[in-house]
This record gives C-alpha cells, sequence and structure tokens, in this order.
C-alpha cells in the first residue's frame, strides 16, 4: 500500500484541488516540490504551468529542449515590480490567471514555486489570498485531478488563510521538519514518534514544539546543530477531506509522520533515515532486558534442589494455632473490682444517726 507522501507526490486523489508545500528556514521541502514537478510533467495528457517566482526554472526541470510538451514555463525571476524595464504593466495576478485559462483544455496542474514572493510582488496578503482564490476556484473547472500546488516559507501570514476549511475543503499539506527535532523530542520529553510512542501522545507534544520554528532553528544552527546541509530530513502529511466516491467521502483529518531520503529513492518510513535508527536501537535494548532473568550471572545459587524443597514443605509453619479457631470456655460476665488503699470504703451507713 502506498504511503500517504508517494500518493500526495505522483497520484494525487479525486478532488484534492489544493497541495501545499511548506518550508522553514531550518528545513526545505524543495526536493519534494521537484518530485511534484517531475510527476506531473510524466502525465502527459493534463497540463502543467510552473510560475517560478524564486527559483530559476532549472530547479525543477531539465533543459528546455528536454522538457515535454505538455509543460509551460512562466519565469518570474528577473521581474521586479517597478525596476523591470519591459515591465507590460500586468500585475502577478493578471499574469497567473491569464496563463492558466489560455492554458489548452482539460487537467492541470499550476505550480507556484514561492507564494511569499508573490504576495511581496503584490504588496497585499489579502490580496494574494483573493488572487490563490480564484485561481483555485478556475483549476476546480479543469477536472476532478487537477490541483494547485503552492509553495510556502514558514513562518508566513498566508499559511493559517491557505489551511482554513473557508478557503478549501480539501487539503494536503506537506511540512518538512529536521530530524534533529524529532531527536530533541524523543530524548528531552521522552516522546519518539509513532510506534514506538502513541500517537495521541506524540501529537500532542510534537505539534506546539514545531509550530515554534526558533526552536528548530536553534537545533539545527545552534553551537551543537549540524546545519541545513542534512538531505535526509522528515515529513508532516495532513490530508483532509480526501473525496472521491464511497467511503473515500467521508470528511475527517489524517496525519502522519513519514520520511524522506534521498538514498532510499524519496518517500520512505522513519525508521529508514539514518539520522532516526539511534532511536529505534536505543527502544530496543528495554524491552530486551525485560526478557532477562534477573537470577542470572551472580556469584551465589538461589535456586532450590528437589531435596530441598521437599524439606522446605515438611518444616511447620511458626504459627501458635496453625490457624485453627482458639477454643475457648464460656463464662458468665462479671465485674471484678480490686480496692486501692486510698478508696474510702466504709460498710457503715453513714445516715443512721438520722431519724429517717
Amino acid at each position: 500500500m502506498p504511503s500517504l507522501l508517494s500518493s500526495a507526490i505522483a497520484q494525487p486523489a479525486r478532488n484534492q484541488h489544493l497541495l501545499l508545500l511548506q518550508s522553514s528556514s531550518a528545513q526545505t521541502c524543495l526536493p519534494i516540490l521537484r518530485a511534484v514537478v517531475k510527476h506531473a510533467s510524466e502525465r502527459t495528457r493534463e497540463t502543467t504551468v510552473l510560475f517560478c517566482f524564486l527559483y530559476p526554472p532549472s530547479s525543477f526541470l531539465e533543459a528546455p529542449s528536454e522538457r515535454s510538451e505538455n509543460v509551460s514555463v512562466v519565469d518570474m525571476t528577473t521581474h521586479i515590480p517597478g525596476y523591470d524595464d519591459e515591465d507590460d504593466g500586468k500585475l502577478p495576478k493578471d499574469r497567473i490567471l491569464d496563463t492558466v485559462q489560455s492554458a489548452p483544455a482539460g487537467p492541470i496542474n499550476v505550480v507556484i514555486d514561492a507564494i511569499d514572493t508573490v504576495a511581496a510582488d503584490t504588496g497585499s496578503v489579502s490580496g494574494t489570498a483573493r488572487l490563490l482564490s480564484e485561481l483555485l476556484a478556475l483549476v476546480r473547472t479543469r477536472g476532478a485531478t487537477s490541483r494547485v500546488v503552492l509553495h510556502v516559507l514558514a513562518p508566513s501570514p498566508l499559511i493559517p488563510i491557505l489551511t482554513q476549511t473557508r478557503f478549501s475543503p480539501t487539503l494536503t499539506h506537506l511540512i518538512a521538519h529536521p530530524t534533529a527535532l524529532l531527536a530533541h523530542i524523543a530524548s528531552a520529553y521522552l516522546t519518539p514518534p509513532p510506534p514506538l510512542a502513541s500517537p495521541e501522545k506524540f501529537w500532542g507534544v510534537f505539534i506546539p514544539i514545531s509550530e515554534r520554528h526558533y526552536e528548530s532553528e536553534r537545533l539545527v544552527f545552534g553551537p551543537e546543530g549540524e546545519g541545513s546541509g542534512l538531505q535526509e530530513f522528515a515529513v508532516e502529511v495532513l490530508l483532509r477531506g480526501p473525496g472521491g466516491d464511497g467511503a473515500a467521502r467521508r470528511r475527517g483529518v489524517e496525519r502522519v509522520l513519514e520520511g524522506w531520503s534521498p538514498a532510499a529513492g524519496g518517500p520512505c518510513e522513519l525508521r529508514d533515515l539514518d539520522s532516526l535508527k539511534s532511536l529505534w536501537s536505543r527502544r530496543a535494548v528495554p524491552e530486551t532486558q525485560k526478557a532477562l532473568d534477573p537470577m542470572q550471572n551472580l556469584s551465589f545459587n538461589l535456586n532450590l534442589t528437589p531435596e530441598q524443597q521437599r524439606s522446605r514443605a515438611q518444616v511447620p509453619l511458626p504459627y501458635a494455632h496453625e490457624g485453627k479457631p482458639l477454643e475457648q470456655a464460656r463464662a458468665p460476665a462479671a465485674i471484678l473490682y480490686d480496692p486501692d488503699s486510698a478508696d474510702d470504703l466504709d460498710d457503715d451507713d453513714p445516715d443512721e444517726d438520722l431519724d429517717i
């Protein structure tokens, strides 16, 4: 069964029209974006439009002569509003919507490599949100497998807007995390990732810490960090409202944690990441110790031979009655009083001199 991450990259689900890739200064999500563009370009029945606002097209595709005919690239890396001599006066909103509307009929994949740069060029977060909302509505009319792929750098004011159900009922959200964050949570909070710990306990600790981006930056770029040179990382996959037919129409949210490793060819399990294998090895040590016999490797023998066990069974119990009830004779109740020397006991009647 394919993982959620590999399915989100290569096989988009029906009616999943929004794919949000989230990077941070501590961990980039660009390898996943390259894989998404690569798989989209291989689906020849679909049109792929790539808008490059921050990264050059060569970061995602091969040379222009080797590209598929169904791939269209709009290079906006040299376009700076107000400083471009060849500026035709079109706003980023007009360029994006006009390009998508003029694309060939049929399913379409619209990829924007940096929506933060789009927001900077637009000059308004609300204006960028309206642009993306119009773009998403336009893509929905092009088929059930059409989708908008957005890449954002966290923290960003656009993330809370794009993840709301009002913006899109369905959502595939991929968040890249450094493996140092998982190792830190397992060490400092004694909460390793599932299945080493229960999902409820792990997500209750992981989510609030991962949302504090300075924590990841400290772990990666701090004195004990390894920097951002690691090629493998963890991916938080959030799938909301899968859509489709039958049972797939259920409304709900599914959240899992998977890995990304170039050595494994992309998506993989967390246990396959070299930087996290120590978590599983540390977990295996206590389980082995629990199975050991505590009476082994002692300098003296605590076990009894069969003869010693028989002799022990013949020893009488050191109890007075050996568990039998005590037989007592029943006597009538009485009060016994021993007078003290200071007691004033006189059998004479103190009122005998009175004529009563």
